[in-house]
Formats: C-alpha cells, structure tokens, sequence
C-alpha cells in the first residue's frame, strides 16, 4: 500500500520529443527532487534524450548525479568563495556570477551568469572590463541569463537578451555560447537569427519534465475505512464528527510532501478571495486535501500524518474499501513518492 507515481511513458517521451525539437541543442535541468522523478530516473532520461550536458542544482546533487550521468554536469548555483569543497570530476561545470568567482576558480569550466531583470545573481555591465583579465585563467563555457517568466511591464525578452549580446560583444568577450533560461521557442529563433555565430543553449526543466500534465498521476492507497457516526471522537485530538460518514487512511503523508504548500503568486480578484476563504476556513481545522474521491476533493479529518493521512467522506458518498486508490493532486516539486510505475 503505497503512493505511487504513475508515468505513461509514451505520452511524457513524446512530450520530450516535442520539446527537444523546439529546443535544438537543449539542456535538460535535473535539481531538487528530479521534479518529482528523481535523479536517477531524470538522468537516464536526458541519457536517452542524447543530452551531452545535464544541468543540476548544487555541488551536492552533482556528486550524487555524476554516477548516473556520463556527460557533463552544469551546476547552476553560482560558485562563492569559502563553499564547502565537494569533490567532482573536470566534467563539472561552475556557474559563476561574480569577478571574485571567476578569479578563485583557476583552470575551472565556468558559465559567468549575467545579471538579469530577475536581480538575483549575475556579473553587472560594470564588471565586464574586469572579466576580459580574469577569464584568462579559467576555461570559459559561455555566458548565461536566467530570465523572469512574467513580464507585466510589457518588456521584450528577447531585446534583453539582445542588450546583454551588445555588451559583452562591447566588451570585447567571446560569444561562442549563450545559455539562457525561460525562452519561448519563437524567441529562440529570432535570436539565432540575429547572432548565427552564437550558439543559444536552452536550458530546461519544468516545461521538459511537467509540460504535459496528463502525463503523469499520483495515487494514494486506502488502507483503513472506519464508520463514525455525527459526534464521535477520533483521532490525535480527539476531534468530533461533524456528520456520519467514514473515515478514510490513506497512504501520503508530510515524509511524501502531503499537506506541504509552497506560496502562490496571486493575480485578480477571484484567486485572492479564494486565499481568503482557504485561510478562514484553516482557522476552524477545515482544510482541502489534495485526495480525491468520487469526483471530489475530501477534507482531511485532521492534519495529515509522516506517512498517511487521514480524510472524511461523508455518508452521502460511496464507501472507499481498502485496496481503492485515490487521485491526489500534488505538486510534483515537493513530493517523494513511494514507488513509481509506468502505464
């Protein structure tokens, strides 16, 4: 009794395919938890892809990926001086997003991000005269831009990209490579269009691995249906029943990421209202989870569990039996599956 991740397999390859021919010359991104996937399964996914770079998160992830992927491994966090040494091989290429990094990291690949309208790490415009000294001691890879997704101000992703080309070329910098992140594919062209000497290395990941939604499925297994009648106590706290109705343990609790919700960016009126409501409603114990049972979402009956959780399915609905398996919709970014299976 588990929850299972369920991968058509053809649909989610085929989805890659389309993907990788948009994207000539992608680079997959495997980092966190594999995008719910995990490592091993994402690397021998890029393996088959015939990806010769696999970008991963940390030093850490590389060590652990770097048995499970011959080709070369773009770490993305930017390298700082004083980070606890993690032994890799000279496959390993550095992101870097400072002079002082790219001056400690001697006979190092290096890929010297650039700082974009995202303001998270980069090289300013100002440093670029000093970057033209230090890059003489390092084996350069190319630049990089890591792009916002949203753009409310109207502005052109393509003409940032442009301002930064027109810099580093000012500059007097190689632009042999360029990697970039959150391109359309349209957006793509035009820059190879605009820069054929250049080669625009896209890099990719949730669109890769998530871009088809129906491609992919958790499932939790009912282990235990116990019957409560309105006003009866269960559970940790001793809870009453609001009505009769079952109470349903299934398999998916916080170890998987069940319960766990990373923070939204909200747009409009009604997405906003809808937080409001979620939040009163958490103030007297109500919460949605993310099962589903006879084309409902079902409230926990409480918090949910390390490795279960625990739902009410009220009298009016059909009876779970053990052994059924309930949907769950779960961000696959927070959740650690039990067990996999393709279909």
């Amino acid at each position: 009794m588990a929850l299972t991740l369920y991968v058509d397999t053809a649909r989610w390859r085929a989805h890659q395919k389309h993907v990788l021919d948009q994207f000539p010359g992608m680079i997959p991104v495997c980092k966190g938890n594999g995008y719910g996937f995990g490592h091993e399964r994402l690397a021998e996914e890029a393996t088959r892809l015939g990806a010769d770079v696999l970008a991963v998160g940390t030093t850490y992830e590389a060590a652990r990926i770097k048995d499970m992927f011959s080709g070369d491994l773009l770490v993305l966090t930017p390298f700082r001086r004083g980070e606890e040494p993690v032994p890799l091989p000279d496959r390993v290429i550095r992101s870097v997003s400072s002079v002082d990094g790219v001056r400690a990291l001697v006979g190092v690949r290096v890929v010297i991000e650039c700082m974009s309208s995202m303001k998270r790490h980069g090289v300013s415009e100002q440093d670029l005269g000093m970057l033209a000294a230090a890059i003489e001691d390092v084996r350069l890879e190319g630049f990089a831009l890591h792009l916002p997704l949203d753009r409310p101000d109207g502005s052109d992703a393509v003409e940032e990209v442009i301002g930064w080309m027109d810099r580093l070329r000012a500059a007097r910098l190689p632009l042999h490579t360029m990697f970039v992140s959150h391109l359309r594919a349209e957006e793509l062209v035009r820059l190879q269009q605009q820069f054929p000497q250049t080669r625009f290395r896209a890099r990719i990941g949730t669109r890769l691995w998530l871009g088809d939604h129906e491609a992919t499925e958790y499932r939790g297994s009912v282990l235990d249906v116990t019957r409560v009648a309105k006003g009866d106590r269960f559970g940790y706290r001793q809870q009453k029943a609001a009505s009769d109705g079952w109470l349903v343990v299934v398999a998916g609790g916080t170890s998987h990421g069940v319960g766990l919700e990373a923070p939204k960016a909200l747009h409009g009126v009604m997405p906003r209202a809808k937080g409001v409501a979620r939040a009163g409603l958490a103030t007297v114990n109500r919460n949605l989870s993310p099962f589903v049972w006879a084309g409902k979402q079902r409230w926990f009956a409480e918090p949910p569990h390390m490795q279960v959780s625990i739902l009410f399915v009220p009298a009016d609905a059909t009876e779970p039996t053990v052994g059924d398996e309930l949907v769950a919709h779960l961000r696959h970014t927070t959740t650690q599956f039990d067990r996999s299976a393709d279909r």
